[in-house]
């Protein structure tokens, strides 16, 4: 059990309590520095170790140490010397792509650089804070989070389709879905070099990197992480670089570019992952300018959500939508298949 306080009353008035957790009465002995970094997201461990050390985090009212083994019922607050962020959205008149709009559901094709909610370090600009500027009421989603109307994301610098709940009903319904993997979602990546087959299966769990928890890592032998399926094609090959069509049978976080990496074809443009050098052809001369001149069009993964299926929560007819490449997307790939074919230019 988490809640967010308002300040509290020690003898430090500036610092704030950002977090209280009753510890559940199954809980096995751990760490207490893992036990938080499991509890609270977006907190590095660095900041939480820096906590630790300034005894802004208290078990039963009295500091601890990262050796503190948590128990049954003990009280864990962390305190940090500024008040909480207000947890309510601002409303933003920010324009919305709308593909389908009915009394249930709506379909966005939402532009790359575009977050889809409001989180540490981006607390405006984001799509939920245009659809409460669009909507009144919105469904929340799942765990109470902020998240009126969302039932799935895509990254910040990925483009592409997102379905949108304006019910309770809708929102449970299709939610569903997306738990079941009965929906359909079909993107399509830019990755550098060919994958050895042209169509295939990409199976490995993904969790968070123990290098960098900022990115995703692939687990082959399932030891961490979530279980991962992505099925790919090969649309168009120009040598060193491949379009491919990936349909997603799991829906993990980073999941198309963390399975690309693992394979060794990162996303072209993908900082990162790795893709925003050239890892394919030399690394000198026109060709380098040529790369170096993609990338200015497209600073960013060469990823995009094409297509989305789902069973429509009332009528329970089939929906499917389909999405342009953005012209960022089909700038680029329209040079390299001028490179890879010099004699249709």
């Amino acid at each position: 059990m988490i809640e967010n306080h308002s300040p509290n009353t020690d003898e430090e008035e500036e610092f704030y309590e950002h977090h209280r957790i009753v510890v559940d009465r199954g809980q096995s002995l751990m760490r207490i520095d893992h036990y938080l970094k499991h509890h609270l997201s977006n907190i590095t461990r660095t900041k939480l170790q820096n906590a630790i050390e300034t005894e802004s985090v208290k078990v039963n009212d009295k500091p601890v140490k990262s050796s503190y083994k948590v128990k049954p019922l003990d009280v864990v607050t962390v305190s940090m010397p500024h008040p909480p962020r207000d947890t309510d959205i601002i409303p933003e008149d920010i324009p919305l792509t709308i593909i389908y709009e009915d009394e249930e559901v709506l379909v966005l094709n939402k532009p790359a650089g575009m977050v889809v909610h409001p989180a540490h370090g981006n607390w405006t600009g984001t799509v939920v804070n245009a659809l409460v500027y669009y909507f009144q009421n919105l469904p929340t989603g799942r765990n109470g989070e902020a998240r009126p109307g969302l039932i799935h994301r895509i990254d910040k610098d990925t483009s592409g389709l997102l379905v949108i709940a304006k019910t309770e009903y809708s929102m449970a319904h299709i939610a569903r879905q997306f738990f079941e993997h009965t929906t359909e979602r079909t993107y399509y990546a830019l990755i550098w070099g060919e994958p050895k087959e042209a169509e295939g299966t990409i199976v490995g769990h993904i969790g968070r990197s123990a290098r960098d928890r900022k990115i995703m890592a692939v687990y082959e032998d399932g030891s961490q992480g979530k279980h991962a399926v992505t099925h790919y094609k090969v649309l168009q090959s120009f040598k060193y670089v491949s379009l491919v069509q990936c349909k997603l049978e799991t829906g993990r976080t980073h999941q198309i570019r963390a399975h690309f990496q693992h394979l060794g074809h990162p996303l072209f443009s993908d900082s990162v992952y790795g893709g925003d050098k050239i890892l394919r052809g030399t690394t000198s001369g026109s060709y380098r300018a040529f790369v170096e001149n993609c990338f200015q069009l497209m600073p960013r993964q060469a990823l995009h959500a094409k297509s989305l299926g789902f069973q429509h929560p009332r009528t329970k007819e089939w929906m499917q939508f389909e999405s342009e490449l953005p012209e960022d997307f089909k700038a680029v790939l329209a040079k390299w298949e001028k490179y890879g074919n010099p004699s249709s230019e």
